[in-house]
C-alpha cells in the first residue's frame, strides 16, 4: 500500500475519511488525502477488509483518533479473569457477549461501521447499536480473540469504549448532557447580547445621534462577534444539512442552514456595500433561541427515552430462599450472595453459582442456539437462561442486570415484519415538507426581487425557511406514543415498543387461552377423588406440584396447603401433559389420563381432571373447577365490540357448558389444543386477513405468542418472564384490557390531531412570512414555542383521555 506525506504550505484539501480541511499537512495512503494518521489508519483498515463501501454512505463517521494501538498497553488490565468476567453479559465455550458504551456513536455511519465488525475480523460474530445509549453489544469467540483485542480494534477505528470503575462494577448511569451544545448556546447568547447592545440605538432610530463613525464602528463590532456565532454557533447545521444533501435526502437542517447563510452574507452586503446596519443582532438571536430550541428538545427527548423505558420499570422478580422459607422480591433488592429458586420454565435472573439441583439451562433467549445446556453443583449459570427441570437453588454472584434481561425482551429473534408506521409517515411528510418550504421560500424571494424590494426578498426567504421547520410535526409522533406507554406501564401494561401500540389500533381479532389467563387460581373449586391421601402422599404431591408454573399445579399446591415436601428425584415436566418424579426409586405421575394411563372410568365431575398414579396404578383424581378472573365477563363483553373472540385450552372441554354461559355462545372455542395447535389456529386466522391479538401465560403459549400480531403475556407471578410476547399485563388490570385497546385507538386520533396543529402553525407562519412581515429572529422564537406547544397537546390529551378512562388516577 503506497504511502506518504506532503508538507506543502498553504495548500488546502478535503480529507477523503472525515471530510475536514486538510492544511499545511496532508497524508496520503491509495492516493487520497487524509488529515491526520487516524482517519488514514481508519481507511487502512477498511480497505485492507474490503469495506470501503463504507463511504458510499450519507454520512461519515465520528471524531477521528489520533493513536496508534500498536503496543498501547492502556488495556492490558482487560486480561485479568476477574475484569473480565465483570464486564461480560455472557460466556459459555466459544462465545462472550459484551456492552460497551461509546460516547462517539452519532451518525447513520456509526451504526454501520460498528455492526459490520465481523467483517473486519470474523472472530467477532456480531454487533448491535443502541443509538439512543450510545451502546454496543458485540458477541465474539473468545477462543479467537479477546475481549482487550476486542477493545483494541474499536479504538483502532476511532470508536473507543468508556471503560470504568462503574462499568466493572456493574453500574449503569443516565446519559450526561450535550456539553457542546451547551459551549454553542453560551457563545451565541454572549454574542446576541453585545449585538443588541450596539444595535440599540438602530431600535429606537436614534443612530444619527452617534455620528457616522461611531454606526459605522457598532456595525463593524456586530460583525467581529457574528464570526464566531456563523462559523462555530452553527456548524451542526451545515454538518446536517450537508451530509443530508450529499446522501441526497433533505432534512429539516437544510432550510435552516440556507436561511442562516443568506441572512449572514446579505448582512455583510448591506454592511460593507450598501453601509446600512444589517441583520447580524437578527442573526445572534436566530442561533441562540434556534439552540435553545434544540437544548429543550434534547432534554425532553432523554427524560421521555428514561420515562417510557420498560426497563426502569419492568416487573421481573425473583423467589428468594430466606432459612427454607421462599419469598418473592423485585429484582432491584437482590444482592450479591442471597439464595433464590428458580423453577422449571422461569428465568434466571442474574449471575448465579449453582447450590443445588441439576442445571438443564436453555440460552436460545441468549444465543439462538435450542439445545440446554447441563450444569452441575458449583457451576456458574449466567442471567438469561431459562431452566428446563426441577427447581434449582442458586448465589447470586453477580448483580443482576434488568437492563440485559428485558433487552432479550427485544432481540433480533423476536422480531416480528415490521409494518408502515405513523412514525415513518410522520418522516415522510417531513421531508416532502422540507422540499415544499424550500419551493415557497424561493417562490417568495423570486416575487419581491420583481418588485425591486431585495431587503423584502431576503427577508421574506430567510422568515419563511425558519418559521415552517416541520419540528414539531416530527415530534408529535414520539411523544405522543411515548406518553402513552408511559400511561400503560402506570396502569401494569407493559409494551415492549411504540410499534406495538400502533399495532394494538388495528387488532380485530384476540384469542385467549384460558387456563392461568382468563382463570383465577385462587377462584378455583378442588375435589379429590380415589384413595385417601397420607401425609406421605400430600407430601409427594407438594414436591411435584411445586416444581411447575402450571395454574392447575398451583390450584392443587394451594389446596394440600402446608405440607412438608417429600424428597424426590428425577422430577420432569411434560408441557401439556404432567410431571413425574420417582420417590424410593418409584415412579409418580400426575397429569392427563393419558399420561398416567387412567383408563378405567371414573364418576364424572365437571371440571378439569388431573390424575395422580404410583408405578402406573391411578390411586387417584382432581377435579378442579375453574373460577373466572374477577371482571372478566365485562370485559369479554367490551372486547367482543367490532372485534372475533377466540378461545383456546389445553384442558378436556368438562366445562364447554359453563364458559359458554358467562362468556357467551358467540366466543369460538377450542379445547385439547397443544402448544403447536395453538400456533397454528393462529396462523390461519392471519392467513384471513385478521390483525391477531393472543393474551396467554407467556410459556406454553410462548409460540401462539410469537404468531400473533401483538402477543400478551398474562401473568400473576412476575418471575413468570417471556421474551417472546410483545407485552405483559399484570392478572389484576386484565379486564381493563377493552380499555387499553380503545386507548391505543385514540392515541392514533391525538397525533393526526397534533399534525393538524403543526400544520396550522406553519400555513400560518408562511402567510406572514411571504409578505415580510415577520423578522426570522421572531421566527425562531415562535419555531421552538410551536414545538412546546404541540408537546404540551399531545401530552395533556394523552393523560386527560387516560384519567377519564380510568387508566390514571390523576392527571398529573
Amino acid at each position: 500500500m503506497s504511502s506518504k506525506t506532503l508538507h506543502i504550505a498553504n495548500q488546502t484539501t478535503t480529507c477523503y475519511h472525515c471530510g475536514e480541511q486538510c492544511v499545511d499537512e496532508i497524508l496520503y495512503a491509495e492516493d487520497k488525502p487524509f488529515c491526520c494518521t487516524g482517519c488514514k489508519l481508519v481507511y487502512e483498515v477498511l480497505n485492507e477488509n474490503d469495506l470501503c463501501t463504507y463511504y458510499e454512505i450519507e454520512n461519515q463517521p465520528g471524531k477521528r483518533q489520533k493513536i496508534s494501538t500498536s503496543g498501547d498497553n492502556r488495556f492490558d488490565y482487560l486480561e485479568d479473569e476477574d475484569v473480565t468476567a465483570k464486564l461480560l453479559d455472557f460466556k459459555n465455550d466459544e462465545l462472550s457477549h459484551v456492552t460497551f458504551n461509546i460516547p462517539l456513536i452519532h451518525c447513520a455511519s456509526c451504526i454501520w461501521l460498528l455492526e459490520n465488525l465481523h467483517k473486519i475480523n470474523p472472530a467477532i460474530l456480531s454487533g448491535r447499536v443502541d443509538f439512543i445509549r450510545k451502546n454496543v453489544q458485540v458477541k465474539f469467540n473468545h477462543q479467537e480473540i479477546s475481549l482487550r483485542e476486542v477493545v483494541v480494534l474499536l479504538s483502532s477505528i476511532g470508536y473507543e469504549p468508556r471503560l470504568n470503575l462503574s462499568d466493572v462494577e456493574g453500574k449503569k448511569g443516565r446519559s450526561t448532557v450535550d456539553r457542546r451544545l451547551i459551549k454553542k448556546l453560551a457563545v451565541a447568547g454572549f454574542c446576541f447580547g453585545n449585538m443588541m447592545l450596539f444595535s440599540l440605538p438602530e431600535y429606537f432610530s436614534e443612530a444619527e445621534l452617534l455620528g457616522n463613525g461611531f454606526k459605522k464602528t457598532f456595525n463593524y463590532l456586530n460583525v467581529l462577534l457574528s464570526l464566531p456565532v456563523f462559523f462555530y454557533a452553527a456548524t451542526d447545521y451545515y454538518k446536517s444539512a450537508w451530509l443530508s444533501i450529499k446522501g441526497r435526502n433533505v432534512n429539516m437542517d437544510v432550510p435552516i442552514a440556507i436561511g442562516i447563510v443568506t441572512l449572514f452574507l446579505y448582512s455583510l452586503y448591506d454592511i460593507f456595500m450598501l453601509h446600512q446596519e444589517g441583520y447580524m443582532d437578527t442573526l445572534g438571536g436566530l442561533l441562540f433561541f434556534l439552540l435553545i430550541g434544540k437544548l429543550y428538545q434534547q432534554k425532553t427527548y432523554d427524560t421521555l427515552s428514561f420515562d417510557r423505558d420498560y426497563k426502569s420499570y419492568f416487573p421481573v422478580a425473583v423467589t428468594k430462599v430466606v432459612k427454607d422459607r421462599e419469598e418473592v422480591i423485585p429484582l432491584g433488592k437482590l444482592k450479591v450472595g442471597d439464595l433464590i429458586k428458580v423453577r422449571h420454565g422461569e428465568l434466571i435472573p442474574a449471575d448465579s453459582i449453582l447450590i443445588s439441583g441439576d442445571g438443564y439451562v436453555d440460552y436460545s433467549f441468549v444465543t439462538g442456539e435450542e439445545v440446554p445446556v447441563v450444569k452441575g453443583k458449583g457451576s456458574l449459570v449466567y442471567a438469561g437462561g431459562r431452566q428446563k427441570g426441577q427447581s434449582l437453588t442458586m448465589a447470586v454472584q453477580k448483580s443482576p442486570s434488568q437492563g440485559y434481561l428485558t433487552g432479550l425482551w427485544d432481540t433480533d429473534s423476536f422480531q416480528k415484519e415490521k409494518d408502515h408506521s405513523l412514525i415513518s409517515l410522520a418522516t415522510k411528510i417531513s421531508g416532502k415538507f422540507t422540499f415544499t418550504v424550500l419551493l415557497i421560500a424561493v417562490l417568495s424571494f423570486g416575487y419581491w426581487m420583481s418588485q425591486g424590494q431585495l431587503s423584502i426578498a431576503i427577508l421574506s426567504f430567510t422568515s419563511v425557511l425558519i418559521i415552517t421547520c416541520p419540528c414539531a410535526l416530527a415530534m408529535s409522533t414520539p411523544f405522543t406514543l411515548g406518553n402513552t406507554l408511559r400511561v400503560f406501564g402506570q396502569g401494569k401494561f407493559y409494551l415492549k415498543n411504540a410499534q406495538v401500540l400502533e399495532k394494538m389500533a388495528e387488532v380485530d381479532a384476540i384469542i385467549f387461552d384460558k387456563t392461568g389467563t382468563l382463570t383465577d387460581p385462587n377462584q378455583a373449586k378442588v375435589d379429590y377423588q380415589g384413595e385417601g391421601l397420607s401425609l406421605v402422599s400430600k407430601g409427594i404431591l407438594k414436591a411435584l406440584v411445586s416444581e411447575s408454573t402450571h395454574a392447575l399445579s398451583n390450584r392443587i399446591n394451594v389446596w394440600l396447603g402446608e405440607v412438608k415436601k417429600a424428597k424426590l428425584t428425577d422430577i420432569e415436566e411434560f408441557f401439556g401433559k404432567g410431571l413425574q418424579g420417582k420417590y424410593h426409586n418409584q415412579l409418580i405421575r400426575l397429569g392427563s389420563a393419558e399420561f398416567v394411563g387412567a383408563y378405567a372410568a371414573w364418576p364424572l365431575n365437571e371440571g378439569n381432571r388431573v390424575y395422580f398414579s404410583v408405578e402406573g396404578v391411578v390411586l387417584g383424581c382432581f377435579y378442579i373447577q375453574s373460577g373466572l378472573r374477577s371482571g372478566v365477563e365485562n370485559a369479554m363483553d367490551k372486547v367482543k365490540i367490532d372485534r372475533y373472540i377466540h378461545l383456546l385450552s389445553g384442558d378436556q372441554d368438562h366445562e364447554r357448558f359453563q364458559l359458554q354461559k358467562l362468556l357467551g355462545t358467540d366466543v369460538s372455542m377450542k379445547f385439547n389444543q397443544s402448544p403447536t395447535d395453538k400456533l397454528n389456529y393462529i396462523k390461519s386466522i392471519n392467513q384471513k386477513g385478521f390483525t391477531t391479538m393472543m393474551v396467554g401465560d407467556g410459556l406454553n403459549d410462548a409460540g401462539a405468542l410469537q404468531e400473533s400480531h401483538v402477543g400478551v403475556a398474562v401473568t400473576d407471578k412476575v418471575t413468570n418472564f417471556s421474551p417472546a410476547s410483545d407485552a405483559i399485563i399484570d392478572a389484576s388490570v386484565l379486564e381493563k384490557l377493552a380499555d387499553f385497546l380503545s386507548f391505543s385507538k385514540l392515541s392514533r386520533k391525538i397525533i393526526k390531531a397534533s399534525f393538524m396543529l403543526s400544520f396550522a402553525y406553519n400555513i400560518l407562519g408562511i402567510f406572514f412570512a411571504v409578505q415580510g412581515l415577520v423578522s426570522p429572529v421572531f421566527c425562531a422564537i415562535l419555531m421552538p414555542i410551536s414545538s412546546i406547544s404541540v408537546i404540551l397537546f399531545t401530552t395533556i390529551s394523552t393523560n386527560y383521555m387516560a384519567y377519564r378512562r380510568g387508566l390514571k388516577t390523576k392527571i398529573f
